[in-house]
């Protein structure tokens, strides 16, 4: 059951908002059919002969690239899933005039698939996979129909998806406009993530607007510093929320 009181609570915040970011984990995500990673159903739980932590890693894309793209093919690429509620949401509270912008550690490009314009992928994008020696550019249609390695049709190099592996460094141009937005904001909604995996998580100290908003099905490190915490699902959460 929703609790009452928060949601009247968030909605109040969201009301007398006019610069809203919305800062987005993978349990954004879940509803759509795409698995998380730290939860108890997320990938992190699953029994593989190599932790996957381990396997979307710089070191182990270059050192095992087959089994990396055998791991990416089965389980990052999930072509199928829609927008849930919680994306459709965030286009309206856009096209309001609400929302400045969607911060998203998700490299599922369903904000994008559901309207959403101003979307900033801190990690990257399974929709772009680019040529290490010519730069061509390949979808992720193109990616799903590949074995083994895949390579540049044009010139043979292989082929590598513009998502950023443990060991790598975050996009820098996405990662000063995620600074500028969230530093801009007078409403933070953070929803979706552990808050545990940085840089991306220490975005948030940039944050001085007025309201601080955690959207999570469990405890984050930043719960006390929150106006309100929601633990609920957040499609039901944002699905409820009025724009007007």
């Amino acid at each position: 059951m929703m609790d009452i009181v928060k949601l009247q609570k968030l909605q109040s915040f969201v009301d007398t908002a006019c610069r809203i970011v919305f800062f987005g984990g993978a349990g954004v995500s879940t509803e759509s059919g795409i698995p998380d990673f730290r939860s108890q159903d997320g990938l992190y739980h699953q029994q593989y002969d190599v932790p996957p932590e381990t396997i979307l890693s710089h070191t182990y894309f270059e050192n095992h690239t087959e089994e990396f793209y055998r791991f990416y093919r089965n389980k990052m690429l999930c072509l199928t899933a829609k927008p849930n509620a919680a994306h459709r949401k965030l286009v309206e509270l856009e096209k309001a005039g609400k929302l400045l912008a969607v911060v998203t550690q998700n490299i599922d490009g369903l904000h994008q698939m559901a309207g959403s314009e101003n979307v900033l992928e801190l990690h990257g994008s399974v929709h772009r996979n680019y040529c290490q020696n010519c730069g061509a550019v390949y979808d992720a249609a193109w990616m799903m129909l590949t074995h083994g390695v895949p390579h540049c049709e044009k010139c043979g190099g292989r082929v590598k998806p513009d998502v950023v592996l443990y060991e790598e460094s975050l996009p820098e141009d996405t990662l000063k406009k995620s600074v500028t937005a969230i530093a801009n904001a007078d409403l933070l909604i953070v929803g979706g993530t552990s808050l545990t995996v940085y840089p991306a998580a220490g975005l948030l100290r940039y944050f001085r607007g007025e309201h601080l908003v955690l959207l999570n099905r469990d405890a984050t490190p930043m719960d006390d510093m929150a106006d309100l915490c929601i633990r609920e699902p957040i499609g039901d959460v944002l699905g409820a929320i009025q724009v007007r």
